[in-house]
C-alpha cells in the first residue's frame, strides 16, 4: 500500500510471519487485527503512533506473506503465536494491545494469559465473546445468504479462526480473569447493514460491547459517531487519540501503584516502563 513501510518476515517454529515494528518508547503498541484483515489496514494509524510509541503490527497465518496455518487457528493458538512473535523480536515490554474485530478475542485471552506483560488495552470494535454464542442465532436470511455466497466464491481454510470460534470461546471461559489495566471500547455508532440486521441482534450486541468495558474497572467505552466497523479507516484521529491517551493512562497508573506499593511484587499493570 502506499505510503505503508515494508514489512519484513521472520520463522517461528514451522511459520513464517509477515510483520512490521517501528519506533521507540514504552509502552510498546501491539495491533491486532480483525479477521482476513492484512496488515495494511493499520496504514492509517501506524505512521503516527511510531512517532511516539514502539509499535507492532503483523499478519497471522494465511495472510500476505505468512504462511498457511498448520493447526486450528483458536484464540490460544494465535495467543500462543503472538506472544512468541513479540519476544522473539524483543518487543519492549510493557505492551498495549488494540484488537480490532475478532482480533478482541486475540487480545483478551492475551491479557488473561500474560498479565505482568500487559498494562493496557483497546478494544476497536472488538468481537464479544457473547457475539460468537449468541447472535448467529438472530441472522437474517439476507445475512445468511451473503455468508454462503462469500463462502462459496472465497472458501475458507478448514484451519481458519472463524471456525473455531466456539473453541476460542471456550478457551476464554476457562482462562484466568482480564487483569485490572486500563481499558478502552470503541465502538461504531453506524453498523454495516443495520436495516438488515434483527433488532434484537442490535440490542444484544451493544449490551455486549459494555461487557467489554466492564472486564476491567478501568474499563471505558468511546462511541465512534462517524463509524461502523472500522474506526480505524473512517475516524483514524480519534482512534489515535484514544491509543495514545490509553498509553499515558497506563504510565499514571504504574506510577501511581509503584508510589503506594514499592516493595510489593509487581501487579499486572506495574510493568517496569523505564
Amino acid at each position: 500500500m502506499r505510503g505503508f513501510p515494508p514489512t519484513a518476515s521472520i520463522q517461528i517454529g514451522q511459520s513464517s510471519f509477515d510483520y512490521l515494528v517501528a519506533g521507540a518508547n514504552k509502552p510498546s503498541v501491539v495491533l491486532i487485527n480483525g479477521s482476513g484483515g492484512p496488515i495494511e489496514g493499520w496504514h492509517k494509524l501506524f505512521g503516527a503512533l511510531s512517532k511516539s510509541s514502539t509499535t507492532f503490527a503483523y499478519n497471522r497465518p494465511g495472510l500476505g506473506r505468512s504462511t498457511k496455518p498448520t493447526r486450528p487457528q483458536t484464540a490460544s493458538a494465535m495467543v500462543e503465536d503472538l506472544h512468541a512473535l513479540l519476544r522473539t523480536l524483543q518487543v519492549p515490554k510493557p505492551w498495549v494491545l488494540v484488537g480490532h474485530s475478532f482480533g478482541g478475542l486475540v487480545a483478551n485471552l492475551f491479557a488473561r494469559q500474560h498479565p505482568s506483560e500487559v498494562c493496557g488495552g483497546v478494544m476497536l470494535e472488538a468481537t464479544a465473546p457473547d457475539d460468537v454464542s449468541v447472535l448467529r442465532q438472530y441472522e437474517t436470511n439476507l445475512q445468511k445468504a451473503v455468508a454462503w455466497i462469500a463462502n462459496r466464491l472465497l472458501p475458507l481454510d478448514r484451519y481458519h479462526e472463524t471456525l473455531h470460534a466456539a473453541d476460542s470461546v471456550a478457551e476464554l471461559s476457562a482462562a484466568p480473569t482480564f487483569p485490572p489495566i486500563p481499558l478502552t471500547v470503541i465502538t461504531g455508532s453506524k453498523p454495516a447493514m443495520a436495516r438488515a440486521t434483527n433488532s434484537k441482534a442490535r440490542a444484544l450486541r451493544a449490551q455486549h460491547q459494555r461487557s467489554l468495558v466492564a472486564l476491567s474497572p478501568l474499563g471505558k467505552q468511546i462511541v465512534a459517531t462517524k463509524s461502523g466497523h472500522f474506526p480505524q479507516f473512517t475516524e483514524p484521529d480519534l482512534v489515535l487519540s484514544v491509543i495514545q491517551a490509553l498509553n499515558a493512562e497506563t504510565q499514571a497508573y504504574s506510577a501511581a501503584k509503584q508510589d503506594k506499593e514499592p516493595h510489593s511484587r509487581a501487579s499486572p499493570c506495574s510493568c517496569p516502563l523505564r
